[in-house]
C-alpha cells in the first residue's frame, strides 16, 4: 500500500529500503518486534494517506516542510473547508494511541535475557547502524542517486509521492550564495542604506495604481528565425507612446517552474542563488523573505491584492503570497472560474471585478495577476482543432511537430494580444495614474523541441537564447525616462516597477537600482561577480533581506 504505489521499479526499491531501515532503527528503539513492524509501516501507510489527501484536496505533494510550517499556518483553515476530515482526525487521534498501547503491553520483548547495560549498549548500536542505512539511502549520490536525477517539475507532478517526499530532504536544502566581507559590502553599497526618495515627491494618496501580469510560457516569437509572418508580431510586444520600458528578461526556469519566477519579480531575488532547494521557493524559500515589492509597496500604503488562476493551496499558493507580503488573496474558486482553463480575458475581467470592489479614494492598489492561457502542452490537440488561420500550416518549413505546436501557441497568444488590449483600456484609458507591467516567466519547452528551433538573438545573448522571454512597462503619466538594457534579470523587474512608479525605495531596493546599473540589467550573469557577491553580503547580513 506504500511502496509498490511508486511507479517505477527502482522508486519502489527505494521505499522499501527506506522501510526495511525504519524497521531495524524501530526494533532496536523498541525492542519489540510487533511494535516495531507495526509503527514502522503504519508510519510509510500515514504518509501516503497524507499525501494522497494532500494532492486529493489541496492540488500539491505532500513534502517535508509541510510539517514545519502548513500544519501551523493553514491546517485548521484547511479542515475547515473539509468538515468530514475532523471526524477522521479524532477516530485517529484517539484510536491509534489505544491500539499502540495495547500492542505494547502484549508484544514480545527481545534482549530481555541480557544485562540492561550490555542490552542498552546493543540497543544504541543497532539504531546507529540501521540510522545510518536509512541516511545512506537518502544521499543524493548514495545507491539510489537515479531516484534524485529528476528535475523539480517531475518531482512535482509525477505519481512516486512517497519517493518524492524523501528525496525532497535533500532537494530543499538552502545555500546562501558566495559572501564577500562585511567591510566591503559597506564600502560598495554603504551610499544605498538610506533608501532614496521618489524623483517628484508626493502624498500616499496620489501613488499610482500598479497592475502586474505574468504571463505564463510566454515569448516574442518574432525572435525565432522561422516566425516571419504577422500572426508572430502582435501589438503586446510592440512599443507605443505608454512604453516606459520593455525589452528581452533573462529568466531563471525553462520549460516549467512558474512558481520560482513569481518568487524572482516579487523579491529580488533569484531562486538559483540559493542551490537547488531554491527551486521549492514557495515551501521553503517564501516563509523567510524579509522584504519584496508588495512589502515596501505596503509600506508606502498600497493595498496588494493576488489573483490567482488555481486553488489557492496549489504549490503553497496561498501561503506563500501571504508571505510575499499580499493582504489579499483570490484562487480560482472564489473568482468563479475553472482551475486550469481559465482564458486571458477571464482572468482580467475577474481581476477589474476585484479592483474595482477593494478600490477606495486615496488608496493605491497593487494587483498581480497569473494566466496559465499558454500553459503546455502544445500538441494535445491536432492542428485542423485550431481556429483559422491556425488549422494550417503556417511557418513554411517547420516540421510537423514544431508545427503543431508553434501555431498553438500562436493562436493563444493572439487571444492573449486581444485580452492585453481590453486590460490597458481599463486601467490606462482613465485618469487614475496606474503603471502596467507584463512580462513572460518561462519559455514554453514544446516538449523540447523549442531548444533547436534557429533564433535570432545577437551573439552576446545567444547563450541564454532558453532563458529569455519579455517585459514591458507602461504607464499612463509622464516621469523620468527608465533606462533599457539588452537584457533584464527577471529578479531586477521589481526595481524597474518602482521606479516607473516614481516611489520611494526602502534600502533593498535602492541597492538593487544600483546593481541594475553597475551590472547594466543583469544579477547572476553580472560582468562583476566580485561586486555581486558584496551585494549578497549587503542584503543578507546587514539588511537581513532573508533570514
Amino acid at each position: 500500500m506504500t511502496a509498490l504505489r511508486e511507479p517505477a521499479l527502482l522508486q519502489q526499491a527505494f521505499v522499501i529500503a527506506l522501510m526495511v531501515c525504519a524497521f531495524g532503527v524501530l526494533l532496536f528503539a523498541f525492542a519489540r518486534p510487533a511494535t516495531a513492524l507495526v509503527v514502522s509501516g503504519g508510519l510509510f501507510l500515514g504518509l501516503n494517506f497524507l499525501s494522497v489527501l494532500k494532492l486529493r484536496y489541496l492540488d500539491s505533494p505532500l513534502m517535508p516542510t509541510d510539517f514545519v510550517y502548513y500544519a501551523r499556518s493553514s491546517l485548521l483553515e484547511t479542515l475547515g473547508h473539509y468538515p468530514h476530515l475532523y471526524g477522521l482526525a479524532i477516530v485517529v487521534g484517539v484510536v491509534t494511541p489505544l491500539a499502540l498501547w495495547a500492542l505494547w503491553r502484549w508484544d514480545r520483548r527481545l534482549l530481555a535475557h541480557l544485562s540492561p547495560s550490555r542490552a542498552l549498549v546493543t540497543r544504541l548500536g543497532g539504531v546507529a547502524a540501521w540510522g545510518l542505512a536509512f541516511w545512506i539511502c537518502l544521499l543524493p549520490n548514495g545507491p539510489f542517486a537515479e531516484v534524485h536525477a529528476r528535475n523539480a517539475w517531475e518531482k512535482l507532478s509525477d505519481d512516486a509521492q512517497i519517493t518524492n517526499f524523501f528525496v525532497n530532504f535533500s532537494d530543499s536544502d538552502i545555500q546562501l550564495p558566495a559572501l564577500a566581507d562585511d567591510a566591503v559590502a559597506e564600502q560598495e553599497w554603504g551610499a544605498t542604506a538610506q533608501g532614496e526618495p521618489s524623483a517628484s515627491p508626493r502624498q500616499p494618496e496620489n501613488y499610482p495604481d500598479i497592475v502586474q501580469v505574468l504571463e505564463e510560457s510566454t515569448f516574442n516569437p518574432s525572435n525565432f528565425t522561422q516566425c516571419n509572418i504577422p500572426e508572430c508580431r502582435v501589438s503586446m510586444f510592440k512599443v507605443d507612446a505608454r512604453t516606459r520600458a520593455t525589452g528581452p528578461m533573462r529568466v531563471h526556469t525553462f520549460g516549467g517552474g512558474t512558481w520560482v519566477s513569481e518568487f524572482a519579480t516579487l523579491t529580488g531575488m533569484p531562486q538559483d542563488i540559493f542551490g537547488p532547494g531554491g527551486m521549492y521557493a514557495p515551501y521553503v524559500l517564501a516563509p523567510h523573505v524579509r522584504d519584496s515589492l508588495p512589502m515596501q509597496l505596503q509600506r508606502l500604503g498600497y493595498l496588494t491584492v493576488a489573483i490567482y488562476p488555481t486553488n489557492g493551496s496549489f504549490l503553497n499558493g496561498r501561503n506563500a503570497y501571504k508571505a510575499y507580503g499580499f493582504d489579499q488573496f483570490y484562487d480560482a474558486a472564489q473568482l468563479g472560474l475553472p482551475e486550469w482553463e481559465e482564458s486571458d480575458k477571464q482572468m482580467f475581467a475577474a481581476a477589474k471585478r476585484v479592483y474595482d470592489k477593494v478600490k477606495k479614494p486615496g488608496q493605491p492598489v497593487f494587483v498581480m495577476i497569473l494566466t496559465l492561457a499558454q500553459h503546455g502542452p502544445h500538441d494535445s490537440d491536432p492542428v485542423s482543432s485550431l481556429p483559422a488561420p491556425f488549422n494550417k500550416g503556417l511557418l513554411k518549413g517547420l516540421p510537423s511537430r514544431e508545427g503543431i505546436n508553434f501555431n498553438t501557441y500562436l493562436s493563444n497568444l493572439r487571444n492573449s494580444d486581444v485580452a492585453m488590449r481590453g486590460l490597458e483600456h481599463d486601467f490606462l484609458d482613465r485618469a487614475q495614474p496606474t503603471v502596467l507591467v507584463h512580462f513572460g516567466d518561462h519559455q514554453p519547452s514544446f516538449n523540447g523541441l523549442i531548444r533547436d528551433m534557429p533564433r535570432t538573438w545577437p551573439a552576446e545573448l545567444a547563450s541564454r537564447k532558453d532563458y529569455l522571454t519579455y517585459y514591458m512597462i507602461k504607464s499612463n503619466f509622464g516621469s523620468a525616462p527608465l533606462p533599457r538594457y539588452p537584457m533584464l534579470d527577471i529578479a531586477l523587474l521589481p526595481s524597474m516597477v518602482l521606479q516607473a512608479a516614481d516611489l520611494p525605495t526602502d534600502p533593498y531596493f535602492s541597492a538593487a537600482i544600483a546593481l541594475r546599473s553597475r551590472c547594466n540589467g543583469l544579477y547572476t550573469d553580472c560582468a562583476q561577480p566580485e561586486l555581486v557577491k558584496s551585494y549578497h553580503a549587503w542584503i543578507f547580513n546587514r539588511l537581513h533581506v532573508y533570514e
